[in-house]
């Protein structure tokens, strides 16, 4: 909190949403030195009414952002800050999570279906500390028949089939299947599609619409940041793809994309969570990337202003695109589906831990695993496999194996999923990083910093600002168009420090123990299948579908106010 001297002279400030899977935050920065003068976090209630099933109350969302705004106001004001230096505000959100609402009576239709959690909602960040008590620890797996099913109809069973336009495979992961199922079982949704009464969209969509007058004139949209993962969008483009949206059907339709201002003066940008985190920690060049190590990791690699479809199981994604005359920038991501939860699981399921402080003196007391390496693919692989049949396993256990070594094990369990991302990145440009930005409560764990350089042979760089994903989608809204209050500069921003772990083992240790974990991550492949059903369904084959996206869903380039 800035000191009161201070408080006389501050500039422009700039405030952020960033509604994440575990929590709901309202944060308040100076635009001129990226301080966080203040905050409020609402956590969220997830709820699992099936095993595989992570759902969310769309209208809990939207009041705890109500209640962080609002909260976060008054600490403002009895610090004496005048909230009317708040110049912009910029939305982040967890990209994948899908729900839809009836746009005449403003009512969500159904629970968000959730997507894994990247928040750091296990440690403390330093800064605030996070004590979910329900972590969205899987992935919603309620598609995957359906995904399986569509796989098997492509030419070759080829789950890349439509990677050439999106980026990405046919996955449990992405927007679109979720859509899918909620027509197909949920009544109250088919019924509004029918009706011409739904409204679909990721959370941004949601709490956009909302915010600008819901049922009377609220503004339905999106930015390309969530939109180039909902499977319906054509990221060469940068538009709602026809032959996606009618994908195994047969009609037409226009797709409308309006760029216009938002209602809602203050609301200047939206971007996805992982984009934010890009943009917070300033990889604004080709070749940059950062790691956030939350519940899950992400890991993102700028790839500049042309696409790179990756070889290697990555997804190909919109890093951001910051106003309505300014090109896009794409990136190169990896997703590892258990990190930090992993935290959690030692400590609720095993109890071989009271907490996560703990967890890095239980591993720090040994300082090696002894050869026990540890697979948390509790939900399957994420990149580069993409193996939803995997589970995890603990392997290599002598009698000589105790609660410590599980213990270290399970932090560079982390560490080489990372590398694994990395080498894909790595192949798929051709550059090999030299240094890897980093972010997420997990960093707050230095003993899993200095594991992570180790095993990457390259120098782990962590911010003094751990919340990067609020602060891109602040300074992504402060330098708007008609706004520009907010440099994006790295050296307009020189009071932003970190701190480097450089590695300390040789490569040839790193790469015997990397080489001994693709051993076990083998042993971790095809225990679980899905048997599919002899409904022949596809996704997207729905002329409602494509109506409804396309007649109720703008897509919103440069969330300018000019």
């Amino acid at each position: 909190m800035a000191g009161s001297s201070h408080r006389i002279t501050l500039g422009p400030l700039v405030a952020a949403i960033d509604q994440g899977t575990s929590s709901t935050r309202f944060l308040v920065f100076n635009s001129k030195t990226a301080e966080l003068l203040s905050h409020h976090q609402v956590e969220i209630k997830q709820s699992f009414p099936k095993e595989g099933w992570v759902e969310e109350d769309p209208k809990e969302i939207l009041q705890s952002v109500y209640e962080c705004m609002e909260r976060t106001c008054e600490k403002l004001m009895q610090h004496n800050i005048d909230i009317s230096n708040i110049k912009a505000i910029g939305v982040t959100n967890q990209r994948e999570t899908t729900l839809v609402w009836d746009k005449e009576t403003g009512e969500p239709l159904y629970n968000a279906i959730a997507e894994m959690s990247p928040q750091p909602s296990l440690v403390s960040t330093g800064v605030i500390h996070h004590q979910t008590k329900q972590i969205s620890l899987w992935l919603d797996l309620r598609t995957q028949s359906t995904v399986e099913r569509l796989i098997n109809k492509t030419p070759g069973r080829n789950k890349n089939h439509l990677r050439h336009k999106t980026g990405l495979p046919i996955s449990t992961y992405f927007s679109a299947v979720k859509l899918r199922w909620l027509m197909d079982n949920v009544s109250e949704v088919h019924e509004a599609v029918m009706s011409h009464r739904a409204m679909f969209g990721t959370v941004d969509s949601w709490l956009i619409w909302c915010l600008t007058g819901g049922k009377s004139g609220g503004v339905h949209c999106t930015d390309v940041t969530n939109a180039s993962r909902t499977m319906l969008f054509n990221i060469h483009t940068m538009n709602w793809d026809p032959e996606l949206c009618k994908y195994d059907c047969w009609f037409s339709f226009i797709l409308l994309i309006i760029e216009t201002p938002l209602s809602l003066s203050y609301l200047q940008i939206c971007l996805g969570d992982q984009s934010a985190a890009l943009v917070g920690q300033m990889c604004f060049k080709d070749g940059q990337a950062k790691n956030t190590y939350g519940t899950g990791c992400f890991l993102l690699r700028n790839t500049g202003s042309k696409p790179v479809m990756s070889d290697h199981g990555l997804l190909t994604t919109v890093a951001y695109k910051l106003g309505r005359d300014k090109p896009a920038c794409y990136a190169l991501e990896g997703s590892v589906a258990i990190a930090g939860a992993v935290v959690r699981w030692l400590q609720d399921n095993l109890g071989i831990i009271g907490s996560s402080e703990e967890l890095e003196k239980l591993a720090a007391s040994v300082g090696t695993s002894y050869g026990c390496y540890f697979v948390p693919a509790f939900s399957g692989l994420y990149a580069p496999y993409w193996e939803p049949s995997a589970r995890g396993i603990i392997c290599g256990l002598t009698q000589f194996t105790n609660k410590s070594h599980v213990a270290f094990a399970a932090l560079e369990a982390v560490c080489f999923q990372t590398r694994e991302i990395l080498d894909a990145m790595n192949q798929d440009s051709g550059i090999p990083l030299n240094q890897l930005q980093v972010d997420g409560g997990m960093t707050s764990n230095r003993l899993l910093m200095q594991l992570q350089a180790d095993i990457l042979c390259i120098p782990v760089v962590k911010p003094s600002m751990p919340e990067t994903t609020a602060l891109g989608a602040a300074m992504a809204a402060g330098a708007a168009e008609g706004v520009s209050v907010w440099s994006l500069n790295p050296e307009d921003l020189s009071e932003v420090t970190s701190e480097k772990f450089e590695p300390q083992i040789n490569p040839e240790e790193s790469e015997f123990r990397y080489a001994r974990w693709k051993k076990a991550v083998e042993k971790s492949k095809n225990w679980e299948t899905t048997q599919p059903s002899s409904d022949p369904g596809v996704i997207f084959c729905s002329i409602p579908l494509g109506f409804y996206i396309i007649g109720s869903m703008l897509m919103l380039i440069g969330f300018g106010s000019g």
